[in-house]
């Protein structure tokens, strides 16, 4: 048995089930990913007229979650240079989940990368570039990518600097930054995905869920908003145009913001060419997954 295997039937302890989800999930990436999307499509399509199905999108996302990063956010933690253990987030007000809330990362310089699953289920010609941007972060995970997906999803061990460009180049492209946490894998932070709004399962599930109950979501916003300034808004339309929650509306004549849809994804602030957005830490939204003012707000709790 691979080391990473021991360390995964280690993190479960007694919690068999968990440590087999654990390995399913990684070592059948592509078909997990495939089996989600199916069940969610069949669930909404076939049965958002029975009431009581809620339950299903709602016990799947209790166990499944994101949280929105921002590029600065997300730059800190590709920048770590000694282990994160902010602990619990006890009062959800980071990570308003049911069981992943734990904020922690050992040997964050150890970072593996492989190729997205959910880009690796549409058809050859669909699917987005670049294909190799999921980001494993620490000994809890790059390991497991590194001993038994290297050659199923083309893993490789990458540096920091190198992780980091693969977030530049993604967010070009209007990939969303997350923070992926999930119960099977020990509610914690270390996976970083890219996001495509077109072919990501997560993005797609949260769409349909939302038809049986518009509240529901997989991921949780990044914390911030959007401030717009008339003045110097020339109306483009390209912050329409790479919004992937249609939070923003652009015509001819006017601008207009849906700040309870905005995730702060800051897609739209950096691809702005007036300089007429800028990203603000939202007080009414959950706080950001900012290493440096969690070090500090966290221990408020």
């Amino acid at each position: 048995m691979k080391q990473s295997s021991k360390d995964i039937l280690k993190r479960h302890g007694w919690r068999i089930d968990r440590a087999i989800h654990n390995f399913c999930y990684f070592y059948f990436h592509k078909q997990y990913v495939a089996g989600a999307s199916l069940l969610t499509k069949s669930t909404v399509l076939l049965l958002s007229w029975f009431k009581p199905i809620k339950v299903i999108p709602n016990a799947v996302f209790n166990r499944y979650h994101s949280k929105i990063l921002s590029t600065g956010d997300v730059t800190k933690i590709l920048s770590l240079n000694e282990d994160i253990d902010l602990g619990v987030d006890k009062n959800k007000r980071v990570l308003p989940f049911k069981y992943a809330t734990k904020i922690f990362i050992r040997n964050p310089k150890l970072i593996a990368t492989m190729d997205c699953p959910c880009a690796l289920n549409q058809k050859e010609s669909e699917r987005c570039r670049p294909l190799r941007k999921c980001i494993a972060i620490g000994q809890d995970f790059a390991p497991i990518w590194l001993e038994h997906c290297k050659e199923k999803y083309n893993a490789i061990q990458i540096t920091q600097e190198e992780a980091l460009d693969i977030i530049r180049e993604s967010r070009k492209t209007g990939h969303v930054t997350n923070a992926f946490l999930k119960v099977a894998t020990g509610g914690i932070t270390g996976i970083i995905c890219n996001c495509c709004p077109k072919c990501c399962v997560e993005i797609e599930a949260t769409k349909l869920s939302r038809k049986i109950d518009p509240n529901i979501s997989q991921y949780a916003p990044s914390g911030y908003s959007v401030k717009h300034d008339p003045d110097l808004c020339t109306l483009c339309g390209k912050c329409e145009k790479i919004c992937p929650f249609e939070a923003i509306k652009v015509n001819e004549k006017s601008f207009s913001y849906d700040i309870n849809a905005c995730m702060g994804c800051e897609l739209c602030v950096e691809q702005c060419p007036a300089g007429a957005l800028t990203l603000y830490n939202d007080p009414n939204k959950l706080l950001p997954l900012d290493i440096e003012l969690l070090k500090t707000e966290l221990n408020k709790e």
